[in-house]
């Protein structure tokens, strides 16, 4: 398990929204690839598509975490879907709408008949895992799906926290084969952004 820093990721020429679902659609035979996005509520997950796709308002972002309910795809390059899936763990959210979403995104890894090349699995790197995470993860290992965790927003972090942060979140991850890369992401400052698409467009 390695944090990755290069350079000189792919170029994002063109990046359009096509449609949310919560359900069956062809577009999820579709024969691009898809790479799958997840992460818990308010973790930044609508700032790294944006930052990936150079596009302010690409996904939308809301002040109002779990604000995302479908699962919606948008075209890259006309090559690959980002599939950006409902946050999850918002502990505001009514307890039947948050089970429903739950269910919507295990179907989507387990049930749905796709096998995106990657799964994008965003963090708050000052948060770290949490237990919640740690279940998703778990769902992750079983169905075998290529996992790159992002860990946003560290940016934030002093260089004390820097340090004991990373290495803590290395940890909690360090039994989880389905991981293949740490990335240490910033969509205040980008940082991370070309290390993660060269992993996306490889």
């Amino acid at each position: 398990m390695v944090i990755k820093n290069k350079k000189n990721g792919p170029k994002v020429i063109s990046a359009t929204f096509v449609r949310g679902l919560i359900g069956e659609d062809k577009i999820l035979f579709d024969t691009r690839k898809q790479v799958a996005f997840i992460g818990r509520s308010n973790v930044g997950k609508s700032s790294v598509i944006n930052t990936l796709a150079e596009r302010k308002s690409l996904a939308k972002s809301s002040s109002m975490p779990g604000k995302t309910r479908e699962i919606n795809f948008f075209l890259i390059n006309d090559l690959v879907y980002f599939v950006d899936l409902p946050g999850y763990g918002y502990a505001k959210m009514p307890p039947k709408i948050a089970d429903k979403l739950r269910k919507r995104i295990i179907w989507y890894f387990s049930e749905s008949g796709v096998k995106p090349s990657h799964v994008v699995f965003i963090i708050d790197s000052r948060i770290g895992i949490t237990t919640i995470d740690k279940e998703m993860l778990e769902i992750l290992e079983n169905e075998n799906h290529n996992v790159i965790v992002v860990a946003n927003k560290s940016d934030k972090l002093s260089q004390s926290e820097f340090v004991k942060n990373i290495k803590k979140i290395e940890n909690d991850l360090r039994d989880y084969k389905c991981i293949k890369n740490i990335i240490l992401f910033s969509a205040k400052t980008k940082k991370g952004r070309e290390e993660v698409l060269n992993i996306l467009f490889e």
